[in-house]
């Protein structure tokens, strides 16, 4: 008989970790499937903006599905709720237009609909509009499982009295099922519905292969599996399980693509969810600094390497420090001479109202996602606020940039020649000499001063608890009636991090203030903030 495999990898196995794939294990993916012959793929969700974070892959945008390279040869589809239609608080028209183009536009020709079996008798119009935008259409009922054939049956009778329904699922959703409980489904279905059928299975007990195998004795023409299973639970029916039995008869499937890629990225990740003398002495030698200072930074959670080859070179131009005065370090790293006087300017007063910003930390979770960051600069239009420099945003889309002179300008000072964008930072903070590096920049000057346990602002400067950008910039944006902030690279650190305790301080300081404002993080973050999705579709 005929058949097609749908591999839904990406969506179904997005329920452990967040639908948050790696570019690389996604490249190869897509690469793989469609070298394997595999005749459907379902890209992932597609939903409305959800709280917290979610990957790339709970969204599957449009804008997100044009970034990627879909290889020729396998039909790409996503997958809806029902209820994400029928919850939206718009009509089921508006909410279809509001996350579908016309299939014209997009890359994805195949729209799955999963519907648990109370929302089917309100399914009819999502399917009609979806068909009218030009998609295939498959509509999955969930939990079929252990329900009456009567009611079985009479779903498929719905069904087939539906404006452009292509193929009708039925889910495993429990992973209870055994052949004989599929072969009473099939046989339920059919006694009104007699297009194409497909199966969903999970592998709870052990039987998600012999019940594919049973549902295509059955004549179900569409099999959903996942690569090693992948999927919610136990996973599902493996994509190499079925290839393999498959390739004994004759069969169109490659099964070896797919080994490859569960060999090179997939088991890892099964098993993951669930599945002395170095160069900064080196360094340090070469330039005369004391080999303590070397020690100090290094033993510091604080300091990156880049940070400390800065305080490096910094060390190497200031007199004595063939000799260690732990006074010297801490002026190296954060300039905080107590006997500098705290001044600043107006110019930051009113600088943001009204507008919507975003700020650019620079952390791994930016280079992660620097592409969707990117995209979502260019559709919002946000005022951008980078904290020190970023490698990894394109700079004509940032705004402003934000430096402190702590550890972070000292690893980074000469990039900053280059800018012709706004700097706000604390002249009172700065050598003439390296001011002068700045001529020509424009420089908002906004004091600081760093007072324990203390956030406050004073018009011509901020107060902050410890000497760190994040919170110099928070303090600037209280100076202006902002309408909203949001924030990437936020990362975070493990919970007994210092660096962790000191941001979370700040955080809790700053929104004890009376004009503080919820800041949404939209790349994770461990951080005690409103969490968002730089994937989620723009209002």
């Amino acid at each position: 008989m005929n058949f097609s495999i749908l591999d839904c990898t990406l969506r179904d196995g997005g329920y452990y970790n967040n639908w948050d794939f790696s570019p690389e294990v996604v490249t190869q993916y897509l690469n793989s499937v469609a070298s394997a012959n595999i005749d459907y793929v379902e890209l992932g969700l597609r939903n409305f903006a959800k709280s917290g974070f979610l990957g790339a892959f709970a969204y599957t945008t449009e804008d997100f599905i044009n970034t990627l390279t879909l290889p020729e040869g396998p039909t790409y589809g996503v997958m809806v709720d029902a209820k994400t239609i029928l919850e939206s608080g718009m009509s089921i028209e508006e909410a279809i237009d509001a996350l579908f183009v016309p299939a014209v536009h997009s890359k994805v020709d195949l729209v799955r609909v999963a519907a648990h079996f109370n929302e089917v008798e309100f399914s009819a119009p999502i399917v009609a509009h979806l068909k009218k935008l030009g998609y295939i259409v498959g509509f999955n009922l969930m939990q079929a499982g252990g329900k009456p054939d009567d009611i079985i049956a009479d779903k498929a009778r719905q069904a087939v009295n539906w404006e452009g329904l292509d193929v009708l699922y039925f889910a495993d959703s429990l992973g209870n099922m055994d052949g004989q409980e599929v072969q009473r489904i099939v046989t339920a279905l059919r006694t009104h519905w007699t297009g194409p059928m497909g199966i969903h299975t999970h592998n709870n007990m052990g039987k998600g292969l012999d019940n594919t195998l049973s549902a295509m004795e059955a004549g179900v023409s569409w099999l959903d599996t996942t690569v090693t299973g992948m999927g919610r639970g136990a996973g599902n029916t493996q994509t190499e399980s079925l290839l393999a039995y498959l390739d004994k008869g004759d069969s169109k499937y490659q099964p070896k693509p797919i080994y490859e890629l569960v060999i090179r990225h997939f088991e890892a990740m099964q098993k993951e969810y669930g599945w002395g003398s170095n160069l900064l002495y080196f360094l340090g030698a070469q330039n005369d600094v004391h080999p303590t200072y070397i020690q100090n930074l290094l033993s510091s959670t604080h300091y990156g390497t880049d940070e400390i080859i800065g305080a490096i070179d910094y060390l190497s131009k200031l007199e004595g420090t063939t000799s260690y005065n732990g006074a010297v370090l801490d002026t190296a790293l954060s300039f905080s001479d107590s006997k500098a006087e705290v001044t600043g300017s107006q110019d930051a007063q009113g600088l943001f109202d009204g507008k919507n910003v975003l700020i650019i930390a620079n952390a791994p979770n930016t280079e992660k996602y620097a592409s969707a960051i990117e995209m979502y600069i260019k559709n919002t239009q946000p005022v951008v606020i980078s904290i020190n420099t970023t490698a990894h945003i394109a700079p004509e889309l940032v705004d402003y940039y934000a430096i402190s002179h702590n550890s972070k300008f000292l690893s980074e000072s000469k990039l900053y020649k280059g800018l012709d964008k706004p700097i706000i930072l604390p002249k009172c903070r700065f050598t003439t000499s390296e001011l002068s590096e700045l001529e020509g920049v424009n420089l908002i000057d906004y004091g600081l001063e760093v007072v324990k346990e203390t956030f406050a602002t004073q018009g011509t400067y901020t107060t902050t608890p410890y000497d760190i950008t994040t919170a110099y910039v928070l303090g600037a944006l209280l100076e202006s009636n902002v309408n909203a902030i949001s924030v990437v690279g936020f990362d975070g650190y493990a919970q007994d991090d210092v660096r962790q305790q000191e941001m979370v301080d700040i955080l809790n300081l700053y929104h004890a203030h009376e004009k503080s404002l919820e800041i949404t993080s939209l790349t994770p973050t461990s951080y005690p903030i409103a969490k968002g999705s730089v994937y989620a579709p723009v209002k």
